[in-house]
């Protein structure tokens, strides 16, 4: 009964996805079975309102804003501030070899985002019930241990999530469907600002905090629920084994396939782009006309740059993955190189809130592209199970760099924000010549 439901959605659905699609060979299915050709049309849009759940929930209980407020009004120690955005990057990224090492043994992978996205779930309602039942030191402790346990599930949800893209949405069709998750995604972040902006989050209690963020957690459980009925069949499996000797093994590829490791040395030096992005909101609170609101400014700033430049960095990444890297790093480059001059050259101007604001719009733009490039290059990259090693290992890596490069940014920022964001940009320069060499996806 089930099947037949879904077969009749993926009639309705073609003629929306070949309107999107917008060519003649609407359904091309490269690098996927025939079975999953079939339906392309439903997966296509079961993956991304499965997104757009769980991005709405990311923004909801954002660790840079809405859980830091939350932490302030339990009473917790200030420095467990400092600890939210590293647990949150790092703890998805750093275990994701071992993960991988379990997710290779399974036919058919789309539980493991399913579970991972329940148990997101459950760590942000738990966040929330802490903030409705405790406060104080123990309050905060309990919060960042749930926000770790949210991280670890995130990682089963990174190395799951590309596999089951590459198996169920065909080659030249995946960019398409990032860019689109990322316009949904871009408008919910809209809805989210403009309801900060309403709503002074200074003037809001701990049990406001705590209900958001609840209701944040239950979202992740509704995008579980829209992941488990993506039609995903049976594909490669590997026998088992240790998973910590596993692990080792895959970090060979980086020594054996000279592309992939050129692609993680690329990746790490573009993080410029998503590191220096906090250096620009400090400046915009140190501006002279800084307001309560003007987190609300920053955070539609963000929704309406991934809005508006998702579906042209996918169509973009679709043709070449590797020219968006490229040229979202150059962007994110210039603009900070700009911004460091800008201070230097002209600190009156650097005193307006709302210039910031601007700036952090065009960021967000370049850092969408970046992140949707180098997605659709690694998924593009390689089939099977060397998929899903490649999304391990560069994530892994990434998330041992990040905790180093987060150490290096902090002592910069110590100099000056613009200093830091100085340096991120010479690093994402570095990363886009670096990229230029790197061979093309296809």
């Amino acid at each position: 009964m089930r099947l037949l439901a879904t077969e009749k959605a993926n009639r309705r659905l073609s003629e929306i996805y070949n309107l999107i699609v917008e060519d003649e060979d609407a359904r091309v299915c490269r690098e996927i079975s025939d079975e999953a050709c079939r339906y392309v049309p439903f997966n296509f849009f079961a993956i991304i309102a499965a997104n757009s759940l769980s991005k709405l929930g990311d923004e909801l209980a954002n660790p840079k804003t809405v859980l830091a407020w939350l932490l302030n009004f339990v009473g917790a120690p200030v420095y467990l501030v400092g600890l939210l955005v590293p647990l949150r990057e790092s703890g998805s990224l750093l275990p994701q070899l071992a993960i991988a090492a379990f997710v290779r043994r399974l036919a058919v992978r789309k539980w493991i985002w399913a579970a991972g996205s329940v148990i997101q779930g459950g760590a942000i309602a738990g966040m929330g019930i802490v903030a409705w039942t405790l406060e104080g030191e123990v309050a905060g402790f309990l919060i960042v241990g749930l926000l770790l346990l949210f991280s670890l599930a995130r990682g089963l949800c990174s190395v799951s999530y590309k596999d089951v893209l590459g198996k169920t949405i065909p080659k030249t069709r995946r960019g398409r469907l990032n860019g689109l998750s990322g316009t949904v995604s871009g408008a919910l972040a809209l809805f989210v600002g403009l309801f900060f902006l309403m709503r002074d989050p200074g003037s809001a209690d701990p049990a406001f905090f705590g209900a958001l963020i609840v209701a944040a957690g239950l979202l992740w459980v509704a995008g579980a629920a829209v992941f488990a009925g993506v039609q995903e069949f049976e594909g490669e499996t590997d026998g088992g084994g240790n998973a910590l000797f596993e692990a080792v093994q895959r970090l060979k590829l980086l020594r054996d396939d000279p592309p992939f490791a050129r692609f993680v040395t690329v990746r790490a030096l573009m993080l410029g782009s998503a590191l220096s992005a906090p250096y620009y909101v400090v400046m915009a609170t140190g501006a002279e006309n800084a307001q309560a609101a003007t987190l609300g400014l920053f955070i539609i700033a963000n929704g309406l740059a991934s809005t508006l430049s998702a579906p042209f960095w996918g169509r973009l990444a679709d043709a070449s993955s590797k020219r968006v890297m490229v040229a979202a790093a150059l962007m994110a480059a210039g603009l900070g190189i700009g911004v460091f001059l800008l201070a230097q050259l002209m600190p009156l101007l650097a005193q307006s809130a709302l210039l910031f604001a601007v700036l952090y719009f065009f960021l967000g733009i370049a850092h969408s592209g970046a992140r949707l490039g180098r997605k659709t290059y690694v998924v593009d990259l390689a089939g099977g199970n060397r998929r899903t090693d490649y999304v391990a290992v560069s994530n892994t890596l990434i998330g041992v760099i990040l905790l180093f490069s987060g150490a290096i940014g902090a002592l910069a920022g110590a100099l000056s924000p613009a200093a830091a964001i100085l340096m991120f940009s010479l690093l994402g320069l570095a990363g886009a010549i670096l990229g230029m060499g790197l061979p093309e996806a296809r």
